[in-house]
């Protein structure tokens, strides 16, 4: 009998691998991302896709936007992939790919492509991903997926993605052509949006508070630096 692992497993593997602390802002979004990445690796009906690595890298590198020190964002995607025993060089390299295919692609094309009503002789490995989806019944849709599905029509048509009319028609026909739920995809898209909302306006509040306790300590240290005049004395 195999032992599936636990996010407590993952966890562990994670912290055992990246052992700097980690900011309290960013640490609930690396752990969040964590688990939903091992619930999905543990998941029988998983497979992995260039689609998914985009949409993971794509969602650790806005969410990760600006941290500090820069250097240990490297470390932390690293230590992320490796615990749930993955490749972090392939996710990177497979979104990579798939972000230069996007702005190479004229959106209606690739709006083709991926809704596999029409096929274009660019990428084997995605056009293989995208008829197995189509084919398969039991694909297991998540949420990265769909993260990634939309960063690949943002890469060719960042205006259309911006249009909400524009944006729902090609979600639609990509829904229809994969056979996935537009509503599932929908509103796991709008979350998405609203959460990067919401970290950027944390961030500002954290900037904000950083730079009002950089003035108070700035203000004691000149209080504690000007000399004080001794008492004059009457005779």
């Amino acid at each position: 009998m195999n032992n599936v692992r636990t996010v407590s497993d993952t966890k562990q593997a994670f912290y055992s691998l990246h052992t700097r602390p980690i900011n309290t802002i960013y640490r609930r979004v690396v752990e969040e991302l964590m688990v939903e990445m091992h619930l999905l690796s543990v998941n029988s009906g998983f497979t992995y896709n260039g689609i998914y690595a985009l949409g993971v890298v794509t969602t650790f590198d806005r969410f990760m936007q600006g941290y500090v020190p820069q250097r240990d964002q490297q470390s932390i995607f690293q230590a992320l992939c490796q615990a749930m025993e993955q490749d972090p060089q392939r996710y990177r390299q497979d979104a990579e790919r798939l972000q230069a295919l996007a702005k190479d692609t004229p959106i209606h094309d690739l709006i083709a492509w991926l809704s596999q009503t029409s096929h274009l002789n660019r990428d084997p490995d995605l056009q293989a991903e995208l008829q197995a989806i189509a084919n398969n019944p039991g694909f297991k849709y998540n949420r990265l997926f769909a993260i990634g599905l939309f960063t690949l029509l943002e890469n060719s048509a960042p205006e259309l993605v911006k249009d909400e009319k524009q944006r729902a028609e090609a979600l639609k026909t990509i829904a229809a052509g994969l056979h996935l739920s537009y509503e599932k995809l929908s509103k796991d898209l709008e979350l998405y949006s609203s959460n990067l909302e919401k970290m950027a306006q944390a961030l500002i509040v954290m900037a904000d508070m950083v730079s009002a306790d950089r003035k108070k300590r700035e203000q004691r240290q000149q209080q504690t630096s000007t000399p004080v005049a001794p008492p004059s004395t009457n005779e």
